[in-house]
Parts: C-alpha cells; sequence; structure tokens
C-alpha cells in the first residue's frame, strides 16, 4: 500500500500516466476512424428503427385519437432520476433540442445526461478530496485545497454541458463539410425525375461516406416526410436538428416550394451555390486566424529549438578555442 502511495504521489509518474492515457486516447480514435463503415451501418439501423417508431405512431393516432407510442426506460439512472426529481432540480429548457442537436433522441440519453450532470460534481469532489488530503497535498494550504476541491466540484457539473457542446460542434462541422455536396446530388436526383422522398434517401445512402450524421438526418427527414402527418414539420425538424442558417434557408425553400408550387431545381441550384460559398468562407476564416493561433506554440516549442540550432555550434567552437589558446 505504502509503495502505491508513493507511486501516485510522485509528479514523474503522474506525468508518465498522463502521457500514456494520450497516446491511448490517440490510438482509440485512430481505430474508431477507421471503423466509420460499421458506424454507418448501425447509425442507418438506428435511424431504421426511428422510420418504424414514427409508422407504429401514425397508424396508433389513427386507431385511437391522441394516443401515440409510448418510450420506455426503465433503467437504474431513470429510477434515480424520477425519485430525486432531477428533470425539476436542474431544469434546462433547451436540453432537449441539444440532445437532438448533438444527434441523441429518445428518452433514454436525457435520463444519462440529467444523471451525470448530478453524480458527476460529487465524483470529481471525492476524487480531488481523496487524493489532496490522503495522497498529496502539494505542500498547498488547507484554504487551497479546499479551493481546488471546490473547483473540482464546479468542473463536474459542467462537463455534461461542456461534452454536449462539443458533440453539438462535431457533428454540425461534419453536416456542413459535406452539406453542399448532397444539395447538388439532390439536384440531381430532382432534375432525373425524382420525388423529394424518393432523392432524399438516395442522397443519404450515397452521401454516408463523407458523413455518417448527415446521412443520418437525411434518412431521417425522408421517414418524416413519408409518416408525419404536415410535411412542413418535416422540414422544421431538420432546421432544428442542424441548427445552421444554411440548412434553415433550404428547409424554407422546400417548404415554399412545397406549399406555393415553386421550382424546387433553381431553389436546390442557388441554395448548393450559397452553401458551397459559406463553406468556403469558413475555410477561409479558419486560414485567417492559423497566424495568430501559432504564435504561442511558434514562441514555445520553434524559437528555442532554432536557437539551439544556430547556437549550439557557436558555442562549441568558442569553448574549443578558448581550450587551445589555455
Amino acid at each position: 500500500m505504502s509503495g502505491m502511495i508513493a507511486f501516485l504521489t510522485d509528479v514523474q509518474n503522474l506525468l508518465s500516466l498522463g502521457v500514456g492515457v494520450l497516446v491511448f486516447a490517440t490510438v482509440l480514435t485512430l481505430a474508431g476512424s477507421m471503423g466509420g463503415g460499421l458506424k454507418l451501418e448501425k447509425r442507418m439501423q438506428a435511424v431504421s428503427e426511428r422510420r418504424d417508431e414514427l409508422k407504429r405512431r401514425s397508424r396508433a393516432s389513427i386507431g385511437a385519437p391522441g394516443s401515440g407510442l409510448r418510450h420506455t426506460d426503465d433503467g437504474f439512472k431513470k429510477k434515480i432520476v424520477e425519485q430525486l426529481n432531477l428533470t425539476k432540480l436542474l431544469e434546462d429548457p433547451k436540453v432537449v433540442e441539444k440532445m437532438a442537436q448533438a444527434g441523441y433522441r429518445g428518452p433514454k440519453p436525457l435520463t444519462t445526461f440529467y444523471f451525470f450532470r448530478f453524480s458527476l460534481p460529487f465524483v470529481f469532489l471525492a476524487f480531488a478530496a481523496f487524493y489532496l488530503f490522503v495522497f498529496n497535498d502539494f505542500g498547498l494550504p488547507v484554504m487551497s485545497r479546499v479551493t481546488a476541491v471546490m473547483f473540482a466540484a464546479v468542473i463536474g457539473f459542467y462537463a455534461p454541458n461542456i461534452y454536449l457542446s462539443n458533440r453539438i460542434s462535431k457533428r454540425k462541422t461534419s453536416i456542413m463539410q459535406a452539406f453542399p455536396d448532397a444539395l447538388d446530388l439532390l439536384l440531381i436526383c430532382v432534375e432525373a425525375g425524382m420525388s423529394i422522398e424518393q432523392a432524399i434517401q438516395k442522397v443519404s445512402q450515397e452521401i454516408g461516406g463523407a458523413s455518417i450524421d448527415l446521412a443520418e438526418e437525411l434518412t431521417l427527414l425522408s421517414a418524416e416526410l413519408s409518416y408525419l402527418p404536415d410535411r412542413r414539420m418535416a422540414y422544421e425538424g431538420l432546421a432544428k436538428r442542424t441548427d445552421h442558417p444554411g440548412v434553415k434557408s433550404v428547409a424554407t425553400a422546400m417548404t415554399q416550394a412545397e406549399t406555393y408550387g415553386t421550382p424546387l431545381g433553381a431553389a436546390l441550384r442557388t441554395m448548393a451555390k450559397e452553401n458551397r460559398e459559406l463553406r468556403l468562407s469558413a475555410a477561409e476564416k479558419k486560414a485567417a486566424a492559423l497566424p495568430a493561433k501559432l504564435t504561442v506554440p511558434m514562441i514555445l516549442f520553434f524559437l528555442p529549438v532554432l536557437f539551439i540550432v544556430i547556437l549550439t555550434p557557436a558555442i562549441i567552437n568558442i569553448q574549443d578555442t578558448m581550450a587551445k589558446g589555455g
């Protein structure tokens, strides 16, 4: 036990563990990128289940007005959330919309979010207190350690929101990188004589290699167009789930085409051009911000190495000259 405590209190060992965790995360990320095909199949299967759910809900509404499909979530997290009434205690009016934007649907992800938002502050607080007051205090006074423990609890409270925001940002980026190409494919399908449902379904199958998230959203849009009572609701749902001005403009154009009978091909051509310009402007914005972001890494990592490479031969020559002169 004393050996374990000595190991955990050694800063060098902690740094080694941190490097090991980072290397493992890098390998896990590379391995996950190689399994995109399997991930696409799972996502498409989930969307297919969503289509079946919409179909059953539609049939239930026809047979019994006012009734719908009932979701169930009987895990222990659901019981804890209900017993402690966390949905009221930690109420967030936008959490359902954010979960949809992150790609999580149904009651189970929402229950998981509330559960971790309640439990993580206590977990972080207990871990920080146990480490700072038992294993290693780093020479800090008591009040500083108490402050660090409370800060860890605050991080635990906001960690689910940070994870959700990061997930939304990555998903939105993935969708918008492939969205102009999807509009081009959709335009080709529509001008070839396909209906809008068939065109969206075809594009969702073809665009999966470029963006799994966009393929999932288009497949879900096709299902909602088939089973929702109002097609406008399907387009508005797509705009809310993506929360991007380019997708919102396309959804508005499709709604107008459905309502007023305006030519859809011309609207799709214009929207594809606008979204391509949005993607290009986003890339230019990142490129313009790159020099400012590289300033600190260059000062910390490149310049010291450059000075070492330039000055080391001169220092060696000076030392040799002084040794010969002595």
